[in-house]
């Protein structure tokens, strides 16, 4: 590919070469994994998360038609596959896909959620699998408990958001097409397009580390797209967590999607029109980030050909800025190759500590088309990108799909796994199939990570913003629940600092609690910010909230609680005989709270009320029974 590259970039450009990059170091590091497809193109996934809690990061890698693994991180830059002790069994039979972490029921262990398309054997479609994290090194498949085996999709990405801002994770899923593909050989643009309706999201609210309940219907989300990846993400900057939603065959079906997030108000509201994010691409994954220092985040979309580059104008309205960033990269052009790029995995992340944010962008073959297609790294030369992967070691010709970025090493820096599916078709072409670790030889300026505690906000701060004020310079960063292609990075928050040796400040802003800043912070080191109790408000009184008022078999409650007093809730007849006591507890655990009641009495058509009692009196809201 010819391009007129100015003078300065490529003194930049020839700085860079003779520095140090990246080092593959899969297979001294222990991991042996690649995924495995199916029908073809689609999958996987990672989820990057301290499962043990003992200070270094693990990983888990969904592997399709093979066996997933979750690597333990032995701290010496090994990694251990525990994925049989672990307790993972009900992954075995199924077609697994993305995989992303939070701690759902607030107990201090991280959970992880698995998407998935059917069942191996017979392509049936198969629920998204929940695993709770035990604290010991193990997991429980708690995904009928919580009720999400009645939900089956052919499900692509989750992303863990807090958008009721109650503390609790709620679950966002993205799905391709609902129905079982029995009968097809294999999928492509024909196959897809022509034999499959595209499929609607999840949307679930965490009823208080309990139980995810449905809530599509109440927040108005009703849309259907062939959903590949959705992102919680704070555009707007009002400190709600709004979604963008990745589409493939936009062009045919539904483009990118843009919700906003109408909190206190229990609706999202399409804005995709009005943003102009309602592109219509074959859009693959997407990486948050602010490239340009200017305090609101922007998103670079994965594609096939040119991806979209949307840089936000403050929350107002985005532009696509792909080519005058340099990011709108049409053609690969090598010895080995010429063609267009087909990405889907993306990451912003400061590789070499000068503060300002770069891209590596996960390149792959439509699978089983067998044919290198190089990985881009995108280097910010001052707000305009350069690609220089095969300087520093990263371009890879693999079939790639998902990506993340963490510290695997502990050193300050942050390293990238990337991975890669065996192709269908046996193929020369390409090297052996593995999922890829590169430890970042490249980085040397000051650093610093932080990690977030929250009290009333989710356990890991996930969709909270961090901003960080270095030299009168501001860097912000979000906590990740779920993004790229189907994969999660690390929830701990990494700013490179160049030759500053502190910064002067270091606000969290918290998704649904206060905002606290720390100043004078030494760099070079990883510091833990807990939220302050200080910041949390307290209701003015007691609250009762019902949702549908018109239900058949479930009924969501929401509570809310001026202290920390007892307080039972209990649903009785219009006669005022009690029907059940659904929550009874001498001091409440939380001043507020969600309760999914699934109704199983065999209640008539009627009206039915439902009571919060305290010591400081009862309120009761009315709610009618449907069906029978």
């Amino acid at each position: 590919m010819r391009q007129i590259i100015s003078p300065i970039v490529l003194l930049f450009t020839a700085t860079l070469i003779n520095a140090q990059g990246f080092v593959e170091v899969s297979e001294e590091a222990g991991i042996n994994h690649a995924f495995r497809v199916d029908l073809a193109t689609f999958g996987g996934g990672a989820a990057i998360l301290d499962f043990d809690k003992d200070g270094w990061e693990d990983i888990y890698l969904t592997g399709g038609n093979e066996r997933d693994a979750l690597y333990r991180n032995n701290g010496d830059g090994t990694f251990t596959n525990v994925i049989e002790t672990a307790g993972f069994q009900s992954t075995i039979p199924i077609h697994t896909q993305g995989a992303s972490a939070a701690d759902v029921n607030r107990d201090g262990y991280k959970d992880l959620l698995i998407t998935t398309m059917y069942y191996k054997e017979d392509r049936d479609l198969a629920p998204n699998l929940l695993f709770i994290n035990n604290g010991d090194g193990t997991f429980t498949d708690a995904t009928e408990k919580y009720g999400l085996d009645r939900f089956r999709s052919n499900s692509m990405s989750a992303t863990f958001g807090d958008f009721n801002a109650d503390g609790f994770p709620d679950l966002y899923v993205a799905n391709y097409f609902s129905t079982s593909p029995v009968g097809v050989s294999i999928f492509n643009d024909q196959t897809i397009t022509n034999n499959y309706a595209s499929a609607l999201d999840f949307l679930f609210i965490n009823a208080s580390g309990e139980y995810f309940l449905d809530a599509s219907f109440i927040y108005g989300m009703r849309h259907t797209g062939f959903g590949f990846q959705g992102v919680f993400t704070d555009w707007d900057n009002d400190r709600d967590l709004d979604i963008l939603i990745a589409n493939d065959f936009g062009f045919k079906d539904t483009p990118n999607i843009a919700l906003r997030n109408d909190y206190p108000q229990k609706s999202f509201t399409n804005k995709s029109n009005s943003l102009q994010m309602n592109f219509g691409m074959n859009a693959m994954g997407i990486a948050p980030g602010d490239y340009n220092f200017d305090g609101w985040t922007d998103y670079f979309v994965t594609n096939i050909s040119e991806s979209l580059f949307a840089v936000n104008n403050e929350g107002q309205i985005f532009g696509n800025a792909g080519i005058f960033t340099g990011l709108a990269i049409k053609l690969i052009s090598n010895e080995e190759y010429t063609g267009v790029p087909v990405s889907w995995g993306a990451n912003f992340f400061d590789f070499d500590h000068d503060k300002d944010l770069d891209l590596f962008v996960n390149n792959g073959a439509l699978n089983p088309t067998i044919r290198p297609n190089h990985n881009f790294f995108l280097k910010n030369f001052s707000g305009f990108y350069r690609e220089i992967g095969r300087s520093i070691g990263v371009d890879d010709p693999r079939i790639g799909r998902g990506s993340a970025v963490f510290d695997y090493d502990n050193d300050g820096d942050l390293d990238l796994l990337v991975v890669n599916q065996h192709p269908r078709d046996p193929t020369t072409t390409l090297p052996d199939a593995r999922t890829l670790l590169y430890r970042n030889d490249a980085s040397e300026g000051n650093w610093l990570k932080i990690q977030l505690e929250g009290l009333r906000s989710d356990k890991n701060g996930i969709g909270s913003r961090i901003e960080l004020i270095s030299d009168g310079q501001l860097l912000i960063r979000e906590i990740d629940g779920g993004s790229s292609h189907m994969s999660q990075n690390s929830t701990i928050a990494h700013f490179g600092l160049g030759d500053a040796t502190s910064v002067e400040s270091v606000t969290v802003k918290w998704i649904g609690g206060g905002e606290q800043t720390i100043e004078n912070v030494a760099a070079n080191q990883l510091i833990t910010i807990t939220e302050s109790f200080s910041d949390f408000g307290q209701a003015d009184q007691n609250e009762l909230n019902i949702f549908p008022t018109y239900f058949e078999d479930q009924l969501l409650i929401e509570y809310a609680l001026q202290d920390e007093e007892g307080f039972d809730i209990s649903v009785f007849d219009i006669q005022g005989k009690l029907i059940r006591t659904l929550i009874s507890q001498d001091k409440a655990s939380s001043r507020t709270g969600f309760w999914n009641w699934q109704v199983q009495e065999p209640l008539i058509h009627g009206v039915y009320i439902i009571q919060l009692r305290t010591p400081s009196g009862v309120i009761a809201k009315k709610a009618m029974k449907v069906g029978f």
